[in-house]
C-alpha cells in the first residue's frame, strides 16, 4: 500500500475527554510537541460539555501526570505551545449539525487527520457524517481499536467505511504494533546475523507467547464482559507480535513489513477449539457490570499452527489473562535441545533448551539463553546474555506517539491493513463460534491446570524473567 504524501494539517480528536485521551493521547501530543513533530493544530470533539479553557486544564493533568509517574517534570514552554493548539467543540456525534461546526473550524484544511478513539458502534457514523459534511476528501482516519467483534462483523463494517473512504485514508491503529520494543523484532531478527540461520522448523522446537496481567477487570466490567481475552488482546496484538516473529525478510514492496505480515496470517490454521482453554478468575462474576453466570474468559491459552515452509511443524503457544501472578509480556523463541556430547569416558547431556526471550511489556530488552561450565564440574547450567532497552537506548517514544505521528505523515508501515485484520478474525472465529467452557482458576496463578499441560512435550511455559526476578 503506497503512503500518501504529505503531513496533515489539522488534527481532529473524537472522543478527547475520554480516559484513553487522558492517560495517553494528550501525554504523547505534549511529547510530540517537545520534539518538534506536532505540525498541526488539534481539534477536539466530545460530547462532554467542555470548552476550550477546560480541554487545556485536563490536558495540563494528564500530562503532568504522565511526567511524574516517569519522574519528570513539566516544560511550561513546551506546555504553553502545545496548549495554543488546542480547541474544542461539543456535541452529539451522531448530529450532522456537529459536523457543519467542525468543517468550519477546519475551513481551509486540506489533509485533515480524524482520529476515533470513541465507541466501535460510532466509527461508521462518524466516518459517514465527515464525507457528508464534505470533510472525507483528502483527510486521513485513525480508527481504534477493536475493529469489528467477530468476522462477519468486522467485514459489515469495513464495507461500510469503504462506500464513503478508501483504504488507503484508513489508519487501524493496534496500539502493540506501536511499541519500540516490538518494531525492535523485525531489526533484531534481520540486523544480525545470529538469528537468521537458526530461524526456522530444522532449529526452533516452539513458539511461546505469554501475555500476563497482575490486575483484574476492576471497574471495567460492563466492557470487558462484552469482549474477553480472545478478543481483547489475542487476536489483534498478540497475533501480530506472533507475525513479525515468524514473517520471511521485508524486500522492496510498498508495504513490505504489512505483506509479510499477512503472508503468516494466511499460512497460519484456524484455531481447533479442541487446543484451546478458557479461564475465569475466581471472583470476576462478582465485579459490578459482569453478567449472572457469564462464561466471558479472563484466560486463553492456545496452540496454533502454520503451514509455511519455515515454520511446518512447529507449534505455537499462546497464552493471555489476568490476575497473574506478575504483568509480563514475553515471546520465547525456544530452540531444539542439542545431542550428548561425549568427553572422554563421559557422555554430557545438556538439559532443557536454549531460548530467545524479547521482553515486551515493562523492562523491555531481548534474552539469549546460553550454557556454561558448572565451576570445578563436569556440567552445564544456564545463563543469560541480556539487553535492557532502557538503559541501552534511552528514552523510548510511547506507542502513541508513534503512531499519532506516522498517521499525520500518511505512513501506514504500522497500521494492520484489511487483508490482515479478515485474516486475523478468520483465524479465531472457530473459537468464537464454539468455544469451550471457561474453567475457574484462583486468582495470582497461571490459569486452569488444562492450560499449564498444554506445552509439556515441548518443555512447558517459560516463566517470565520479571517473575524469576521476584
Amino acid at each position: 500500500m503506497p503512503n500518501k504524501p504529505g503531513t496533515s494539517d489539522h488534527l481532529v480528536i473524537f472522543g478527547i475527554t475520554g480516559d484513553l485521551g487522558y492517560k495517553m493521547t494528550l501525554p504523547s501530543l505534549y511529547r510530540l510537541e517537545r520534539r518538534g513533530m506536532l505540525p498541526c493544530p488539534v481539534l477536539g470533539v466530545a460530547f462532554d460539555d467542555y470548552t476550550t479553557e477546560k480541554l487545556v486544564e485536563r490536558a495540563r493533568n494528564a500530562v503532568t501526570d504522565a511526567l511524574n509517574a516517569q519522574g519528570e517534570e513539566i516544560d511550561e514552554q513546551v506546555f504553553s505551545a502545545f496548549a495554543n493548539k488546542l480547541t474544542f467543540i461539543q456535541g452529539d456525534f451522531t448530529d450532522a449539525g456537529l459536523y457543519q461546526r467542525i468543517a468550519a473550524e477546519l475551513k481551509g484544511a486540506k489533509a485533515p487527520l480524524f482520529y476515533l478513539e470513541i465507541p466501535p458502534s460510532l466509527f461508521a457514523a462518524v466516518v459517514e457524517n465527515c464525507a457528508a459534511a464534505g470533510m472525507a476528501e483528502g483527510a486521513r482516519f485513525a480508527i481504534e481499536k477493536p475493529f469489528g467483534t467477530d468476522l462477519a462483523s468486522a467485514i459489515e463494517l469495513n464495507n461500510r467505511l469503504l462506500k464513503v473512504i478508501t483504504e488507503e485514508q484508513m489508519f487501524r491503529i493496534d496500539h502493540f504494533l506501536g511499541k519500540e520494543p516490538v518494531q525492535d523484532i523485525v531489526y533484531l531478527r534481520f540486523a544480525n546475523a545470529l538469528f537468521e540461520p537458526v530461524w526456522n522448523r530444522h532449529h526452533v522446537d516452539c513458539i511461546e507467547i505469554t501475555m500476563s496481567e497482575s490486575f483484574g477487570v476492576e471497574d471495567r466490567g460492563s466492557f470487558y464482559d462484552k469482549v474477553g481475552a480472545l478478543r481483547d488482546v489475542v487476536q489483534n496484538h498478540l497475533l501480530q507480535v506472533l507475525a513479525l516473529v515468524m514473517m520471511e525478510p521485508p524486500g522492496a514492496g510498498l508495504d513490505p513489513i504489512g505483506e509479510n505480515r499477512l503472508d503468516v496470517f494466511e499460512a497460519m490454521r484456524p484455531a481447533d477449539p479442541k487446543r484451546v482453554v478458557r479461564g475465569q478468575y475466581a471472583g470476576y462474576q462478582n465485579i459490578t457490570g459482569v453478567a449472572p453466570g457469564s462464561d466471558t474468559e479472563t484466560f486463553i491459552a492456545l496452540r496454533l499452527e502454520v503451514d509455511s515452509w519455515r515454520w511446518a511443524g512447529v507449534p505455537i503457544y499462546i497464552r493471555a489473562g489476568k490476575r497473574m501472578p506478575v504483568t509480563a509480556t514475553e515471546v520465547v523463541v525456544r530452540l531444539k535441545r542439542t545431542p550428548g556430547v561425549r568427553i572422554g569416558e563421559r557422555l554430557v547431556r545438556p538439559p532443557g533448551h536454549d531460548e530467545i526471550v524479547f521482553r515486551i511489556g515493562g523492562h523491555s530488552g531481548v534474552d539469549i539463553g546460553v550454557r556454561v561450565k558448572t565451576p570445578g564440574e563436569n556440567l552445564t547450567e544456564p545463563t543469560w546474555l541480556s539487553v535492557h532497552f532502557d538503559e541501552t537506548l534511552g528514552e523510548l517514544p510511547t506507542p502513541y506517539e508513534r503512531l499519532l505521528h506516522d498517521a499525520l505523515n500518511g505512513d501506514h508501515s504500522l497500521f494492520p491493513n484489511w487483508p490482515s485484520v479478515e485474516a486475523t478474525w478468520r483465524v479465531v472465529q472457530p473459537i468464537l463460534d464454539n468455544p469451550p467452557p471457561v474453567i475457574e482458576y484462583a486468582p495470582d496463578s497461571w490459569g486452569p491446570d488444562d492450560a499449564l499441560l498444554m506445552p509439556q512435550r515441548h518443555g512447558g511455559w517459560k516463566l517470565p524473567h520479571a517473575m524469576e526476578e521476584l
